[in-house]
């Protein structure tokens, strides 16, 4: 395959603007790297942050080529990779920030080590679903707070990361409580949580599902008064974690219940480059989980294409996606 070849992206010229399909130059396998030929881009609220310009900590120089999670097949394997061969089904969170070339694009050149193997019985569209969700939803609730089984473990919000905090709470057992509004209730009871209307009052759901001692673990996804409402809801020498932990807070209910913070933030191997072969390591996880029937996909009906990204984040935008979106790259 020879430099000149090109693809078919849909690059992001100017913030806030539309996307534009066009060719560009496909890339090339480097040293520990696999070239994806991607089949599917999963979306994340972050890459519409990017798209407008107002993701400081995810800054994505312009011409860009978003899109931070992927699912694909090795079309061929860079030097010093012995990990994946040619035709390899694999996902991963690759890039679409710091300057790395997104999954919106029919090919990618990707560090071999932020990928795995993807769950087997999963279609592709599922498994780009899953990446950046399930590594920040791992990251808080088994590096940092080494969850165990029958813990009493809260969720603050029930979105994309707190689907995947609910699942992998109950799959090590824990015993799992998510708040959030009444129209998730029904879908936080599907994932093995019980459902607290985000109404109630902190005090109210404290007393009522944790004996009024509070959880063990708390795990916030939404930041800002989600995890104001964490360091009160958490139980003397218990663990709170956050994903969104960037405002200004008291720490006050928190160190009067000799409790414990940890802050989560998934970009960084990506954008230093530093712990990148933990990635890999954790969606292996997710996917002997997955196998084990132990993690569903919630994925939106919608289908989307290079043609129509813009249409997709305005489905996240305008809040009627009922799961993730995910962007078809091929057929």
């Amino acid at each position: 395959m020879n430099a000149q070849a090109s693809m078919q992206a849909a690059v992001l010229e100017q913030h806030g603007k539309v996307f534009r399909r066009t060719a560009v130059a496909r890339p090339l396998a480097g040293p520990g790297q696999v070239l994806v030929r991607v089949v599917a881009s999963g979306v994340n609220p972050l890459d519409l942050k990017i798209r407008e310009g107002k993701a400081d900590h995810a800054r994505h120089p312009l011409p860009a080529i978003l899109g931070i999670d992927l699912a694909g097949v090795v079309e061929s394997v860079g030097p010093g990779v012995g990990t994946f061969r040619v035709g390899d089904e694999v996902y991963g969170m690759t890039g679409g920030v710091g300057g790395i070339q997104g999954s919106l694009a029919e090919y990618a050149a990707v560090d071999a080590r932020l990928l795995a193997p993807k769950p087997a019985h999963f279609s592709m569209r599922e498994a780009a679903s899953l990446p950046l969700a399930f590594i920040t939803a791992w990251e808080g609730l088994v590096d940092r707070a080494q969850v165990k089984a029958d813990q009493t473990v809260l969720v603050q919000g029930a979105g994309g990361v707190g689907n995947a905090v609910i699942q992998l709470a109950v799959a090590f057992g824990a015993r799992v409580f998510a708040v959030d509004g009444a129209a998730k209730a029904q879908d936080i009871g599907r994932w093995g949580a019980t459902p607290i209307d985000r109404t109630t009052s902190v005090e109210r759901y404290v007393a009522e599902h944790a004996g009024g001692l509070g959880f063990e673990l708390v795990y916030d996804s939404v930041g800002g008064a989600g995890l104001d409402a964490s360091f009160q809801a958490v139980r003397r020498f218990g663990h709170v974690v956050s994903a969104l932990g960037w405002g200004t807070h008291a720490l006050a209910p928190l160190s009067f219940r000799a409790g414990t913070y940890s802050g989560v933030f998934t970009l960084l191997p990506l954008l230093t480059g530093e712990g990148r072969e933990h990635h890999g390591e954790i969606l292996r996880e997710v996917t002997r989980l997955a196998e084990a029937g132990k993690i569903t996909p919630f994925v939106d009906a919608h289908r989307f294409d290079l043609d129509s990204v813009a249409d997709a984040h305005a489905l996240i935008e305008q809040r009627e996606a009922r799961g993730k979106v995910v962007i078809e790259i091929a057929k």
